[in-house]
């Protein structure tokens, strides 16, 4: 089967997919990786850079090995703790230990000069202190909480629906909280570029969600004129048509994010992008997971409090135990029976299509 006619099965309703009736399943994934991530906030250390501890930093160039061993042999001499060693491109090593004073910071750039055999100009020493990065972390609150206001207005402007905002919020709360908790579990360093990187893939994941979202008022425009389809099962099958969109949208997206990881961190060994790049993938797959599992059934499982439909589910149902004199199914979840009835209906012509009366045949004269 070619990915046309799989788009276009998904796009029409001949073939379709029951997330929003499974929306348990993914509420309860969703919120365990949640509460894990919490907790490995309370029980381990975050492995921070050394814009947020603070300390000193030694910058080798020109040397003729990348080995990491003899720069902690060096430091060793001058303190206990046990410095972070990285490869700068192919020609330069980046030594980051705890605060020095003067004379050990000397010392420590004689010792590497001579253990990697460079002119002790080639060692460059910084001090770097923690209130740099702990105003990139601030200022980087600050600007989330205000993104997450303004955004809940715009989408209740847009589409003129708060359960959509609190789905759309909903699962961008969900992807910077796990993402962040991978990097915690895994003990992946968080610099001031990982911060950045975490707002950044709010943005992406907003526009997936969008996407969604607007496919979903596109379908329940004329809910109540129909008594086909419920608004959970008009909801599905907007999540179906647009689910290979959001997939060439996610891989067109991974793609250079994965060039920059292999080919530029990898392969040349530009470290500086590292932290950029890794949790800009990590958190663009949550984010393509997020908007078709988290986002809209939690906006439908909010939309099914309103009253008005209620009583279109109710009617809908009423009729399917008409046309076939058997008790419906509650599409409150949307099980696979509810899905198999809309689909089913859906294949017999194009989506949105309504019957039209029929012209009498003029005379002929």
């Amino acid at each position: 089967m070619s990915m046309y006619s799989f788009g276009n099965g998904l796009y029409t309703g001949k073939r379709s997919y029951n997330v929003v009736g499974r929306r348990k399943l993914w509420f309860t994934i969703a919120i365990m990786a949640v509460l894990i991530s919490l907790a490995s906030f309370a029980i381990r250390s975050p492995n921070l850079a050394i814009e947020f501890r603070g300390g000193s930093q030694f910058t080798v160039s020109g040397t003729a090995t990348l080995e990491h061993k003899p720069a902690y042999d060096v430091v060793a001499k001058a303190t206990t703790s046990v410095p972070r060693v990285s490869d700068v491109g192919q020609e330069a090593i980046r030594v980051q230990t705890e605060s020095l004073d003067d004379t050990k910071t000397q010392e420590v750039r004689r010792g590497l000069a001579e253990a990697y055999d460079v002119p002790e100009a080639d060692v460059t020493s910084t001090y770097i202190g923690p209130s740099w990065g702990q105003d990139i972390l601030s200022q980087a609150i600050r600007a989330m909480i205000i993104f997450m206001a303004l955004i809940s207005v715009v989408l209740i402007i847009y589409f003129k629906s708060w359960t959509i905002a609190v789905g759309a919020i909903g699962a961008l709360l969900h992807d910077f909280v796990v993402t962040l908790g991978i990097y915690w579990i895994l003990g992946f360093e968080i610099a001031p570029a990982t911060i950045i990187g975490l707002l950044t893939i709010m943005g992406y994941s907003l526009y997936d969600t969008v996407v969604v979202f607007d496919k979903v008022r596109e379908n329940t425009a004329d809910l109540e004129h129909q008594s086909q389809m419920t608004y959970a099962e008009e909801a599905n099958l907007a999540i179906n048509q647009t689910l290979i969109r959001s997939l060439n949208t996610s891989v067109t997206g991974w793609l250079p994010v994965l060039s920059v990881l292999l080919i530029g961190v990898w392969w040349l060994g530009a470290e500086t992008l590292r932290d950029l790049a890794l949790v800009m993938l990590v958190g663009m797959v949550l984010s393509a997971a997020s908007s078709v599992f988290v986002a809209a059934p939690l906006a439908v499982w909010l939309a099914e409090r309103d009253s008005k439909i209620k009583a279109h589910t109710a009617r809908v149902l009423a009729r399917r135990e008409e046309l076939s004199g058997e008790p419906s199914d509650d599409t409150n979840d949307l099980n696979e029976s509810s899905v198999a009835v809309a689909t089913e209906r859906l294949a017999g012509g194009h989506r949105g299509q309504r019957a039209q009366p029929k012209r009498k045949k003029r005379n002929k004269r």
